[in-house]
């Protein structure tokens, strides 16, 4: 699995971007919002039952990655018109603030190694990557626990000071001396 120190793999996947008809799809790289630390996330299917509250935390907490200089990304191996499906058809993701990628030839989930060998979906991977490509700050879950969107903006947050941080650190206190 890749870890944090290494480059973030190169990847450029088509996504659901929008509800708006003749603007729903569009391609995401590893080269898009340069400069930004992106925040990417993986779930492993749609229309289930934990990845949409995953995902609308997410989208509820999008204003706090951005004044953060963060971008998010989702991605599954469902394809981008399955993620519009969804976003159509679930009240709360209809309106999410970022795109959902669709890495439907598992390429970018197997170069991270993170693809559940039983099931042969994405586990519930979180990335916090630096603005020159670095992982920084990886979490895995197991399927059937969601993650928790509050850590990762801690963690981003600490992050961010290019300080040392102490166990249960919060934006805004003091970081380390050595």
């Amino acid at each position: 699995m890749s870890t944090v120190g290494r480059p973030f793999p190169s990847f450029r996947l088509p996504a659901c971007v929008s509800r708006e008809p003749g603007c729903e799809f569009a391609d995401v790289s590893s080269d898009s919002d340069p400069g930004k630390w992106k925040v990417i996330f993986f779930w492993p299917m749609d229309f289930t039952f934990v990845c949409p509250t995953e995902i609308a935390e997410f989208g509820t907490r999008h204003a706090e990655f951005a004044e953060r200089d963060a971008v998010v990304y989702g991605v599954s191996t469902d394809s981008r018109y399955v993620h519009l499906a969804w976003r159509e058809q679930h009240p709360a993701l209809k309106d999410l603030p970022f795109p959902m990628l669709a890495d439907v030839k598992r390429e970018l989930s197997e170069a991270l190694g993170i693809l559940d060998p039983n099931e042969g979906v994405p586990l519930r991977a979180t990335y916090v990557v630096d603005p020159e490509g670095t992982i920084r700050f990886v979490s895995v879950n197991d399927l059937s626990v969601g993650r928790n969107v509050g850590e990762v903006l801690r963690v981003l947050d600490a992050l961010r000071t290019g300080g040392l941080t102490p166990c249960g650190w919060s934006a805004g206190e003091p970081t380390l001396t050595p």
